[in-house]
């Protein structure tokens, strides 16, 4: 008989999974598309030291900020954190690890974790700040630099929709980064809006293929919230 990927809460979805040190993989962009449920379970079961992978830090009282403001999250490797007050804070006070990236080295760093591939060369960062310490070369006469992919002990990722096998399927901005680190770590946690069967999704649709996916929970409720609510002034 094969064994259910689908867990009831998104606290058992991550038993036995969770240790301190780790480094995670969490999917989103701002507060689209983030795994808010596994989230707050992993600052419910008080792991620590973690290293968190993600373009950016989410905002303060949401997101990862839940997870900066508990203090389990010793590094960031990001993009953009310029929304988190708290990360400010932490990152000033010298109480927090940063690796800045370039949005498009670090989904490329993404990728390549999960396609196997330990590094890369990009001309972007070459002769700045950003090159620092990393392998320089040039290649028909232009430099490059030297990147390595990230292969994380988990991911947590949201979905639209997906099967009881795992299959997923993203809906328009949410797809952002959740894909790739989907494919990118030892163990990939799916939370996701609508559960169906294997077979109700259209094989064209899928984004990620349940192989890569390990554990699923479905969402009873899904809080939307907006990172910065911009409207046309009233005439």
């Amino acid at each position: 008989m094969a064994v259910s990927k689908v867990y009831a809460s998104a606290r058992d979805a991550l038993a036995g999974v969770l240790k301190d040190g780790m480094v995670i993989h969490s999917g989103g962009f701002g507060l689209c598309g983030i795994p808010g449920a596994l989230i707050e379970a992993i600052r419910d079961s008080g792991v620590k030291d973690l290293t968190i992978v993600s373009n950016n830090a989410g905002i303060d009282g949401a997101g990862l900020g839940l997870l900066l403001e508990t203090r389990q999250v010793k590094k960031m490797i990001s993009s953009y954190v310029g929304e988190n007050a708290t990360f400010a804070k932490q990152f000033l006070a010298g109480e927090l690890e940063i690796e800045f990236n370039p949005q498009g080295t670090l989904a490329e760093r993404i990728r390549a974790g999960g396609a196997g591939i330990p590094a890369f060369f990009t001309a972007t960062g070459a002769g700045t700040q950003i090159a620092q310490g990393k392998e320089t070369r040039n290649f028909d006469g232009r430099d490059y630099i030297m990147e390595r992919g990230i292969f994380a002990d988990l991911a947590i990722i949201h979905a639209w929709k997906g099967d009881t096998e795992g299959n997923l399927v993203y809906r328009k901005t949410a797809r952002n980064f959740n894909p790739m680190m989907a494919t990118a770590a030892k163990i990939t946690i799916a939370q996701v809006e609508h559960l169906v069967e294997p077979g109700q999704i259209d094989p064209d649709h899928i984004i990620t293929p349940g192989i890569f996916v390990k554990r699923i929970v479905k969402l009873d409720s899904i809080d939307k919230r907006i990172e910065q609510r911009t409207v046309r002034k009233r005439a």
